[in-house]
């Protein structure tokens, strides 16, 4: 199926799923549509095991698969959802905190890929199946990072301290552009890719992220020079749709990151631009546009993760082993979160309740789906896919529907 046909497709069942939800509901949307979606995939997976002579299920599945989840939303959607929420990140804010930000997104990912693979590897067959370990550190590292996106929608209705916001916020930004790299480097290992050993993995990670960042610098400057040369808001706002588009794109054909080409363009363009580049009204046009395309994306792609159940295999040790992942996720953040938060201590300090904070804070979403997605096709990215899909769901609806009060009551004890 083409793109327009599917995207009218998931935009009109996100607009009824969302006016439902709000209606009837009343669930914060993310949530919402999510949870309806995931009733849906569920109602036509029902039809088929109880033998309903429809072909629902199997049309499902075979129209789920004309969506490419990974390349939607690796590829499309995730450049216009960071840009946008880089541009609403205060760029001092998260200077001050740069240290606890940037430990948090490279030593904490590295530490939990290496506990979760670890742990996993000698889970798995007390479970009933086994996965070569380089799968089992995959599994890691696509489950370790926190997602920018869930991340964002919900803590805007969360009632966060604006520096547990901050660290959440810079963190899941980054964080997930250094999993990515991971990801592909041991991807390379198992011989879906060029990377072999550490010099490779090494280079790669410089190309990455390096060269994402300069990237982003150079794009955000070139666009911040054009947007003070000029003064027509609707001239400006296409400016920086160019820039998502075009530059994400340009980040992949150079092999550079670019979720953080987008990250670095949008913190230049939301702080320097907003500020020395922009009149008063491209930049009240501006922040509703880019909100709307947030919200927007934000419903859609939660739906998508709802739908995705069709396609998921549900085999009673897979499901298991995703039950006891969740605990396991959550414990290993809960580590690195306090290591990370040790080192950094000589410069900066949280509080005695950071780190239950910022993991009760740290939600998994789209972007971990999406990699298992992109995993080679059979047993194992079966297995890591369920396993997965299980961790976020219960991240985005218990810890999404609970982050409020737990926030609360931990700030009211500290």
């Amino acid at each position: 199926m083409d793109i327009l046909p599917l995207s009218a497709i998931l935009v009109s069942i996100a607009g009824l799923l969302a006016f439902f939800n709000y209606r009837f509901i009343g669930l914060p949307t993310t949530i919402g549509v999510m949870l309806l979606s995931l009733l849906l995939s569920a109602l036509l997976v029902a039809a088929d095991f109880f033998g309903l002579e429809l072909g629902i299920h199997n049309r499902g599945q075979d129209w789920l698969l004309d969506i490419d989840f990974n390349k939607t939303l690796m590829d499309g959607m995730l450049s216009f959802l960071l840009f946008a929420g880089a541009l609403s990140v205060n760029l001092g804010d998260l200077w001050r905190h740069r240290f606890s930000i940037g430990v948090l997104a490279s030593v904490g990912v590295v530490l939990s890929t290496a506990i979760i693979g670890g742990v996993s590897y000698f889970l798995f067959p007390l479970l009933g199946f086994e996965l070569p370990f380089i799968y089992c550190l995959l599994f890691g590292v696509l489950i370790s990072p926190t997602d920018p996106i869930a991340v964002m929608a919900i803590l805007k209705r969360a009632g966060v301290s604006s520096e547990l916001e901050t660290n959440i916020t810079g963190e899941s930004l980054f964080n997930d552009g250094v999993a990515v790299v991971l990801f592909i480097a041991l991807v390379g290992l198992t011989g879906g890719g060029h990377a072999e050993g550490p010099g490779a993995i090494a280079l790669l990670f410089v190309q990455e992220v390096a060269g994402g960042a300069l990237l982003g610098l150079v794009l955000g400057g070139a666009t911040f020079w054009m947007l003070r040369e000029i003064d027509d808001h609707q001239v400006e706002i296409l400016l920086t749709l160019a820039l998502v588009l075009g530059g994400y794109q340009l980040a992949l054909a150079l092999h550079a990151s670019g979720p953080i080409a987008m990250v670095v363009a949008g913190l230049l363009i939301g702080n320097h631009g907003r500020m020395f580049a922009m009149s008063r009204t491209t930049r009240e046009h501006l922040d509703i546009f880019w909100e709307i395309v947030d919200e927007i994306l934000n419903t859609v792609l939660f739906v998508m993760i709802g739908l995705e159940m069709i396609g998921i295999t549900l085999d009673g040790r897979y499901l298991t082993a995703g039950l006891i992942a969740i605990p396991l996720v959550l414990a290993t953040r809960y580590l690195c979160v306090g290591t990370a938060l040790r080192l950094v201590q000589p410069w900066h300090h949280m509080g005695q309740y950071a780190s239950a904070l910022l993991t009760w804070a740290g939600l998994r979403g789209g972007i971990s789906v999406a990699l298992a997605l992109a995993l080679p096709e059979g047993d194992s990215r079966n297995a890591i896919l369920t396993v997965t899909y299980c961790v976020v769901l219960f991240s985005i609806v218990v810890q999404g529907l609970t982050i409020g009060r737990v926030i609360g009551r931990l700030s009211g004890e500290s």
